[in-house]
């Protein structure tokens, strides 16, 4: 498309003004052109006037008016200030759990060379901020994903950290990691009931992996429940078990927590005021 800077961000921002609140729509608009550009954001606006020729810019506009997110069109998105690629075999990392991952920091400075889990990994994006910001610890990042884990070692070789990654299954122990311990295990699991799909934005319930969301209602704290029976015996004596958690069943989860033996569990209320995260330590 040959048009100026800014009617390209207009003609983006019209195709999903129906799927997004206008101020929304705007910035999606503008991620979008400036990706398409190469360009950073600042740049791409610096001049809004200028006349541009951009290939793909129709196509992409069709992609995110049928709901699909801005970042699996770009295949890219950031998060703690480091870039990331994504695409349909993993979750987008989200904002919140940028939180998640400072507090695992600070727990891990309680050791000299910490050894890390992160459980169903994803995208990587834990792991690999804690392996950038701590090049002291060794990093092992577990999913039963094969395509999450390839997703996954392509952002860690982007970021230049080193990462081992395991394909295992959180739900069966583990067992790939029998005899290790870790003095930090960390985790954003599949948390959501399945009964909240239908109240769920289209770009996440038709684009983003449910394996990755989604849990039955009938035990919601399934991954949360074998999570922390593993780290009965892998979690090291002065260890943290960290996690993401659902805001409806924060408390809930900490209380499940506090009966599989960890009684020093922690809930910390996230940036928008939500019971988001749990810390815990084995009851001594």
């Amino acid at each position: 498309m040959e048009a100026t800077r800014s009617e390209i961000t207009a003609f983006i921002a019209e195709a999903v003004r129906g799927l997004y609140p206008e101020r929304e729509a705007r910035r999606i608009a503008l991620t979008a052109a400036a990706a398409l550009s190469g360009e950073s954001e600042a740049k791409f606006m610096a001049d809004p006037n200028q006349r541009v020729n951009i290939d793909g810019v129709e196509r992409c506009a069709a992609q995110l008016a049928a709901g699909c997110p801005v970042q699996y069109v770009t295949g890219k998105t950031e998060f703690c200030d480091m870039t990331f690629h994504v695409d349909g075999s993993v979750l987008i990392p989200r904002p919140e759990t940028e939180e998640l991952v400072l507090w695992a920091e600070q727990c891990a400075a309680d050791h000299r060379n910490p050894r890390i889990l992160d459980v169903c990994t994803g995208s990587g994006c834990i792991a690999i901020v804690l392996a950038a910001h701590l090049p002291q610890a060794k990093v092992t990042a577990l999913d039963i994903s094969h395509t999450a884990l390839e997703t996954a070692r392509r952002n860690a070789a982007m970021n230049g950290v080193s990462i081992r990654f395991i394909e295992d299954d959180a739900l069966n122990g583990m067992p790939s990691l029998a005899g290790e311990t870790f003095d930090i295990i960390v985790s954003n699991p599949p948390y959501i009931p399945h009964s909240e799909i239908e109240s769920m934005h289209v770009n996440v319930t038709r684009y983003e992996p449910h394996e990755a969301l989604f849990v039955d209602d009938a035990d919601p704290l399934v991954f949360y429940r074998a999570i922390a029976r593993a780290a009965r015996t892998m979690l090291s004596e002065d260890g943290s078990l960290l996690f993401e958690v659902h805001e409806a069943w924060a408390e809930r989860t900490a209380e499940m927590l506090r009966r599989e033996g960890f009684g020093q569990t922690e809930v910390r209320i996230d940036m928008f005021g939500k019971p988001r995260m749990t810390c815990s330590r084995r009851r001594r």
